[in-house]
């Protein structure tokens, strides 16, 4: 994924005055959580599972972040013989569509990546949709794998409620993750693999030049 094409896509989403949710709109600036996680231990890996819309472009922010070793595109809260796409598709599963992102908690915290979630990878306040897809396999939601993270995203959706950041509610779900399952492969490294796909083209790579704007201090390139 190019400079130019993320130029190019700016540009033209500006000529055309195309909406495409928190990219395009309303790409917040936001307060750093006032509760993180504590100091890792040497070699640690920690896991976080979020979840925003279409999990290409979730996937696409967190492949760039520093200290992210993995992101993965899956499907989290339903059962393991519907996590399969065109079920998940219906809506019907439990299921939403997620990412499970792998990090390094020398370099980066779990309070650092749900401020970039909550600022350019989705919009925290839309129920049950983001952008041009609805149902509730695209909610936003945060499955936590610790108590500790829990403790850190309740806290920081309460101090950006309070806060007013967000025009309207937050309207994340905040659940323990009980299982998550990779998406096929075809769904995997999609946006990096398609930048000019037309969803990837107008959903997605201002997301991505969205957090190389608002963190420069971790976006890391291809």
């Amino acid at each position: 994924m190019t400079n130019q094409i993320l130029k190019k896509a700016v540009r033209l989403l500006s000529i055309a005055g195309i909406s495409c949710g928190v990219s395009c709109a309303q790409a917040a600036t936001l307060p750093d959580p006032l509760l993180d996680e504590a100091a890792a231990k040497p070699g640690e890996s920690r896991v976080i599972v979020v979840s925003g819309g279409c999990f290409w472009g979730i996937q696409a922010v967190f492949q760039h972040v520093k200290g992210v070793t993995k992101a993965v595109a899956g499907y989290a809260g339903g059962s393991a013989d519907t996590a399969h796409y065109e079920v998940v598709g219906t809506g019907t599963t439990g299921h939403a569509e997620s990412v499970e992102v792998t990090y390094d908690p020398a370099q980066i915290t779990a309070g650092k990546l749900l401020k970039v979630f909550f600022s350019v990878a989705h919009n925290p306040t839309e129920l049950n949709r983001q952008g041009p897809d609805t149902g509730t396999q695209y909610r936003s939601a945060v499955f936590f794998t610790t108590p500790e993270q829990e403790k850190v995203v309740k806290a920081y959706i309460a101090q950006l409620d309070k806060a007013a950041v967000f025009s309207s509610p937050i309207v994340t779900q905040v659940n323990a993750l009980d299982k998550f399952y990779p998406a096929e492969d075809y769904h995997q490294n999609y946006a990096r693999l398609h930048p000019d796909n037309p969803y990837i083209f107008i959903n997605d790579l201002p997301k991505v030049a969205d957090l190389k704007k608002q963190f420069s201090d971790i976006y890391v390139g291809e």
